[in-house]
């Protein structure tokens, strides 16, 4: 077993040191990645600087003439992820520890977050108590506030290097004996105002032999869906939930980045999409809505959470982005419209209520769709139970048609 340590041996040297003797106590291998760019390591690490910075891109003598710390980073981060990343494969890593502030933060969950979900990932940072949405990503990186800066060993960091240097090794070298399902995984979007469809479709999808796993249409949920499609976990997707795309296009606060239907279309397995949700955008508390909006339509959903009504303007564009997405498909693809309503919030009644708006999303969807997706109508509103049921029977029988029964 061998855990691997990035840290700025220049600056962290004692610091790293001392979880390196933690690790090694306990019977367990280590390897050094010192990414530090100034200064020379403290002690010696088993991957230096200088093939980190080449790996990267660059050069260390490059990084330091240039003097840019911004630069740097992205270079050592870039190293470190190729570095790391060929050490798993060569199977000389079974889980990764990092130290440090801000700059090492950065690169250390950079490279953390090119190794697979699974892969024990601890960040010890005096930035783990802040946001942390910049370092884990759609990750399932471990972080640990130092409570103290990393500077100098005292009966305060000692403890808390020692927790996780320990923790790490456990991860790494306890089994979890985790069952390896060998049925067809279907990946799903939810979100509150989709969950009674996303949920009747998961208990009908696993009557029928299949593995589910339900991503929260966040941002990162859907970032972390479209990585695991790439690494081939997920066999078939049902994307009840595209909300994201809202997001993207207005300003919102969960947007998952332009990406986002890119990983099924691009692999070729079979999905059904449907637009669940495109009638809001995600903002925080009312009065943290940016001003150029005010006047629209608003809905409290929390305290922390307003959503705002998309325009027909918006939802035509989000028609004809996300039209676009599916026409670019390689596997079977189709485009389930609940004519109904796309939430809760938008069936008549309700605070979103707009059929101008569901209009121009669902022309836009028709009219920019190639024949090569198939698209399916129904007067269901998203959350009935037959809407469900006809995502369920359309995706089931892509699968078949893909041999993946």
């Amino acid at each position: 077993m061998t855990v691997v340590v990035v840290g700025t041996l220049d600056t962290k040297g004692e610091e790293i040191g001392f979880a390196r003797d933690v690790v090694q106590a306990q019977g367990v291998d280590t390897h050094l990645v010192d990414v530090s760019v100034m200064g020379e390591p403290e002690i010696t690490p088993d991957t230096p600087a200088s093939a980190v910075a080449e790996a990267g891109g660059s050069t260390l003598q490059s990084l330091r003439d240039e003097g840019d710390r911004g630069v740097a980073m992205e270079v050592m981060g870039k190293g470190a992820a190729s570095i790391v990343t060929e050490l798993h494969e060569a199977g000389e890593l079974d889980g990764i520890l990092g130290l440090g502030g801000s700059g090492n933060t950065s690169i250390a969950t950079t490279a953390m977050r090119a190794l697979p979900v699974g892969v024990p990932k601890l960040m010890v940072s005096t930035m783990a108590s802040g946001d942390t949405e910049p370092y884990v990503g759609a990750s399932d990186i471990a972080m640990l506030y130092s409570v103290a800066d990393i500077e100098g060993l005292n009966q305060l960091s000692r403890t808390v290097i020692s927790n996780a240097a320990l923790a790490v090794v456990g991860m790494a070298t306890n089994d979890p004996d985790v069952e390896e399902s060998e049925k067809p995984t279907i990946g799903l979007t939810m979100f509150g105002v989709t969950t009674p469809c996303v949920q009747a479709a998961r208990e009908r999808l696993e009557a029928k032999g299949y593995e589910t796993i339900v991503f929260h249409a966040t941002g990162t949920g859907g970032r972390a869906m479209e990585n695991l499609i790439e690494e081939g976990v997920i066999d078939g997707v049902l994307d009840v939930t595209t909300t994201e795309w809202a997001d993207e296009l207005v300003g919102g606060v969960l947007s998952a980045g332009p990406e986002r239907l890119d990983a099924a279309a691009e692999r070729g397995i079979p999905q059904v999409v449907a637009p669940g949700a495109l009638d809001m955008v995600n903002f925080g508390p009312r009065d943290s809505v940016p001003e150029e909006f005010e006047g629209r339509t608003f809905h409290v959903h929390n305290p922390q959470v307003t959503l705002m009504r998309t325009t027909p303007e918006e939802n035509a564009e989000l028609g004809r982005i996300i039209a676009g997405k599916l026409n670019d498909a390689t596997g079977p693809t189709a485009l389930a419209l609940p004519l109904g309503g796309v939430s809760m919030l938008s069936k008549p009644g309700e605070a979103f209520h707009d059929p101008d708006a569901d209009r121009a999303l669902f022309d836009a969807l028709r009219d920019t769709l190639d024949d090569g997706v198939e698209l399916i109508e129904s007067d269901a509103a998203i959350n009935d139970e037959s809407f469900a049921e006809l995502l369920v029977d359309t995706l089931e029988a892509s699968m078949d048609g893909a041999g993946s029964d």
